[in-house]
C-alpha cells in the first residue's frame, strides 16, 4: 500500500540541518522561506536527486551507462517516494519548439521506456506491428490480392512546380507505365 505521504527524516542536504518533514503526496505542495534556507536543497537536492536516483538505480544496465546520475543526497531516510522531474529556476532557451517534457528533461526518459518496453501497433486496427522482411512483405501481398490488379506508387515529385518531361520519358524507359499526377493517373504516353 502506497503511503499518502512522503516521509523524509534526517536530512542533511546543503543547508538543511538534520530536518525531519512529511509532504502530502498527490497534493499542490509549495516550499517557501528566506533566502538560504533550504528551500532548493529540500526540493531538488533531496526529492528529486532521490526519485531520479531510485528511477534510474531501477533501469537495466545498459539503459544507466546512456543517463547521468545524481549524487545520493545525504538523508536518513525516504518514504513514500515515486520518480520524480523538476523544473529549476534558470533560464530557459525559449525555444518555441520547447515541450514539457524536453523542458523537465524526462523525454529522454520517455524514449528509452518507450523503445525497451513499448510494442508498436496499428492506431485503426489495434494490432501489434512487427518487423518483415521485404520477401515476406511482397509474399503477403501477392497471396492476398492474387486475384486483383495492384498499383505500387512512391514519390519522384513533391510539391515542386515546373515540368518534368525528361523524368517521365527516363521512368517509362526504365518500365514504368503509369503516373499518378495531381490525384489523376496517367498512361506513360498521356502525362500532361
Amino acid at each position: 500500500m502506497t503511503s499518502k505521504n512522503i516521509i523524509i527524516q534526517g536530512a542533511k542536504t546543503h543547508n538543511l540541518k538534520n530536518i525531519d518533514v512529511e509532504i502530502p503526496r498527490d497534493k499542490l505542495v509549495v516550499i517557501t522561506g528566506l533566502s538560504g534556507s533550504g528551500k532548493s536543497s529540500l526540493a531538488f537536492d533531496t526529492l528529486y536527486a532521490e526519485g531520479q536516483r531510485r528511477y534510474v538505480e531501477s533501469l537495466s544496465s545498459y539503459a544507466r551507462q546512456f543517463l547521468s546520475m545524481m549524487e545520493k543526497p545525504e538523508v536518513d531516510a525516504i518514504e513514500g517516494l515515486s520518480p520524480a522531474i523538476s523544473i529549476q529556476q534558470k533560464s530557459s532557451s525559449h525555444n518555441p519548439r520547447s515541450t514539457v517534457g524536453t523542458v523537465t528533461e524526462i523525454y529522454d526518459y520517455l524514449r528509452l521506456l518507450f523503445a525497451r518496453i513499448g510494442s508498436p501497433k496499428c492506431p485503426e486496427h489495434l494490432v501489434t506491428l512487427e518487423a518483415k522482411e521485404i520477401s515476406q512483405i511482397v509474399d503477403e501481398t501477392i497471396k492476398k490480392f492474387s486475384d486483383e490488379k495492384v498499383q505500387i506508387l512512391a514519390p519522384c515529385i513533391q510539391q515542386k512546380k515546373g515540368e518534368y518531361e525528361n523524368l517521365f520519358k527516363e521512368l517509362s524507359l526504365l518500365g514504368f507505365m503509369r503516373f499518378l499526377v495531381d490525384g489523376k493517373i496517367y498512361m506513360a504516353d498521356e502525362v500532361p
